[in-house]
């Protein structure tokens, strides 16, 4: 307790006023006031005595004037904190614009010549945006903008019939198509709130009904019981050079609580890298000595990615003796009781072919990036999943976390390479056959989210132009196939068409283009309420089942939109096959799943870690001391060069929203355009000094 460094003497002259006390917790400092009957003797009178009056007086206004300094205090230690993070956002601006590296950066010791030609064209375009700005201006100012035929027929000059004509040519052609444009793209963002209202409301009446798969039979404590309530699961764990992650998950799998000999572990390590290999290899046999049924598979021709690594191991002989099938990537790390909570759903329901679990992110409170990726994820898995599940028993298998019935993927045709969604590739195609899926809300499954704009860049174009590729290989099949009207049309126009091609499409036209557009062409209009408050309202919707992020609203509004230019061309790519879109880049990890729930699992096998930690140790060290392998995986913060023109043109165009005198449009611009400047420069997510 902080003692009250004037209560006393306020105490002893009987003033009336309210002594302060000052609590000293550096850095803030705590104020609270006490009344004058609290601190009061009980035998003495609360006014005092008439000559303390003025000393009463003199005192508060010392009291007074400390609690002044001591707020201007913490005030400025807030001002200085805030200058503080400017200076270091600028700082590293400053940065990145100095390094000049950029998202087209190849190999190290490329011509630089490519990094003078981009910040010329970056210059070139700030320029001229400038210059259409000033002319608006300059109209502005002289009143052209008002009337074409009275204002500016009376006004002699060439640039003034310049003007006129740039007026004409906006209103009878440019401002026609781009309302047509304009009007389309509203129709489209109402139809896909209209769906993610429904979506909402149908996880509202879940939430109230109490609706929640219920497996026939949960499986039993005893590990002596029979085969049916404990049967053959094999587990696979593909992976990639996934050096940060691969002994905490190998370890958790391993750990899953079921009896040793009904469950194969397949390690299916896909790394090009030989040391990353041998560490794999060795942690795999520390656990075969521990009696763990667990085997070690390494692909030297690496042909389809993912698909091709899974597709390889399912030609496995013994394969036969398993009834379903397990999935966890690198950086996965189950609860010991996940199957017991997931493989009782098949059991007496011959028609199920795959139960999906949600996931959980060690790391969603990392960086604002990875706080952004938890609503998104949260409201896929709590909203999307979930009733798709509930109420058509079909949904996009997430690729992990999932159990498959061995037999529903072989009547679906097994893995295929032919795109870089082979989940969804899968999932499509059992439902085809009438197979049904289960997705289990309560059943979580930890891992880790990508830290950095780069890592989380590339994953997303992948997930993006993998559903065009695959909606091009298999719409005629969804046309032949024998399921039923309303689950065509589910598949091809919500799952398909809206959600993974019209979502992107307008949202990068609406809200990058046409509004930016309409700042210049006046005469086309984009309401405020498309503008403002149907995306906050469907902001509010995706942040509900994050409740914790709602401090993270405007952000998150703001991010989307600026995902949406990747999106797009992740889209585009996929949709017309482009080269891009069979690009495979393996999410980077940073291994910060380890300091999840394994602490006990270390603790349990602290002897056998111990022993066999200490070869990788070896092998780290003589690896570390080789200064070229460190050189190729030096991380980098690149220039983005599309989202930071973006910046520049709706940055503009808020400028210019001014004269026309549209506030909303302005903020929204404003924002926007900041947005893109942030993510253009690489300062969201993992700053790399």
């Amino acid at each position: 307790m902080a003692p009250s460094w004037w209560g006393r003497d306020a105490r002893a002259n009987g003033g009336g006023g309210t002594p302060v006390v000052v609590k000293m917790e550096n850095p803030n400092w705590s104020i609270s006031e006490v009344s004058a009957s609290e601190v009061s003797a009980p035998d003495s009178p609360a006014g005092g005595g008439g000559g303390g009056g003025k000393a009463g007086r003199g005192k508060n206004a010392r009291q007074i004037t400390w609690v002044l300094l001591l707020k201007a205090h913490r005030a400025a230690g807030r001002l200085t904190g805030a200058a503080s993070a400017a200076l270091a956002v600028a700082a590293a601006a400053r940065r990145r614009v100095a390094a000049g590296r950029t998202d087209s950066d190849a190999a190290p010791g490329e011509n630089t010549a490519l990094r003078a030609r981009f910040y010329g064209c970056i210059r070139v375009f700030l320029v001229l945006s400038l210059l259409l700005l000033a002319v608006e201006v300059a109209a502005h100012l002289q009143g052209w903008h008002l009337d074409v035929e009275e204002g500016l027929l009376a006004v002699d000059g060439l640039f003034a019939a310049a003007y006129a004509g740039w007026m004409r040519a906006r209103l009878d052609y440019l401002a026609p198509p781009l309302q047509f444009l304009t009007n389309a793209c509203v129709v489209l963002f109402l139809i896909q709130s209209v769906d993610r209202l429904v979506l909402c409301l149908g996880c509202f009446w879940i939430k109230l009904k109490g609706i929640k798969p219920v497996p026939l039979a949960a499986a039993k404590e005893d590990v002596e019981a029979g085969a049916e309530d404990f049967p053959m699961v094999l587990v696979q764990m593909p992976m990639c050079n996934e050096r940060e992650v691969y002994q905490q998950s190998i370890g958790a799998v391993c750990s899953l609580d079921w009896p040793r000999s009904n469950f194969l572990v397949q390690v299916l390590d896909d790394s090009d890298d030989a040391t990353t290999s041998a560490l794999i290899k060795e942690e795999v046999e520390k656990w075969q000595r521990e009696g763990v049924c667990i085997v070690y598979r390494h692909r030297v021709i690496r042909d389809g990615y993912k698909a091709g690594n899974l597709k390889s191991a399912m030609n496995c002989s013994y394969v036969k003796d398993y009834e379903f099938v397990v999935i966890f990537d690198a950086d996965f790390q189950p609860q010991p009781d996940f199957l017991k909570r997931t493989v009782p759903h098949f059991k007496g329901k011959d028609d199920v072919g795959l139960v999906q679990a949600r996931w959980s992110f060690v790391n969603k409170d990392e960086n604002l990036l990875t706080r952004l990726q938890n609503v998104n994820l949260c409201f896929h898995f709590e909203v999307e999943q979930q009733v798709n599940g509930a109420f058509i028993n079909f949904f996009g298998f997430n690729g992990t976390a999932g159990v498959w019935r061995i037999k529903a993927l072989e009547d679906s045709g097994g893995w295929m390479e032919r795109t870089t969604v082979e989940d969804m590739d899968i999932a499509v195609r059992a439902h085809l056959k009438g197979w049904k899926f289960v997705f289990l809300n309560d059943v979580e499954c930890q891992c880790e989210l990508p830290e950095s704009y780069e890592a989380y860049r590339k994953q997303q174009h992948r997930w993006h132009s993998g559903p065009m590729q695959l909606f091009r290989l298999c719409f005629v099949d969804i046309i032949k196939s024998k399921i039923g009207f309303w689950k065509k049309f589910n598949l091809i126009f919500l799952f398909f068409l809206l959600r993974k091609l019209i979502l992107p499409f307008y949202s990068f036209t609406l809200f990058c283009v046409i509004l930016p557009m309409t700042m210049f062409v006046p005469e086309a209009e984009l309401p405020a309420w498309v503008v403002c408050y149907i995306p906050a309202t469907m902001s509010i919707l995706n942040i509900l089942p994050a409740p914790k992020s709602f401090p993270f609203i405007v952000p998150y509004l703001l991010f989307e939109n600026t995902m949406s230019v990747t999106k797009f061309n992740a889209m585009i790519s996929g949709l017309f096959q482009l080269g891009s879109a069979y690009e495979w880049v393996v999410t980077k990890k940073s291994g910060r799943s380890s300091e999840g729930d394994l602490v006990a699992l270390v603790e349990k096998h602290s002897k056998q870690h111990r022993v066999g930690s200490a070869p990788n140790l070896d092998a780290l060290t003589k690896e570390e001391s080789n200064p070229k392998k460190d050189s190729k995986k030096k991380k980098h913060n690149r220039i983005y060069r599309k989202e930071l023109a973006l910046s520049f043109l709706l940055l503009t165009a808020a400028a210019r929203s001014l004269l026309s005198a549209q506030g909303i449009h302005f903020y929204f611009l404003l924002f926007q355009g900041v947005s893109f400047l942030v993510v253009g420069l690489d300062l969201i997510g993992e700053q790399v000094e």
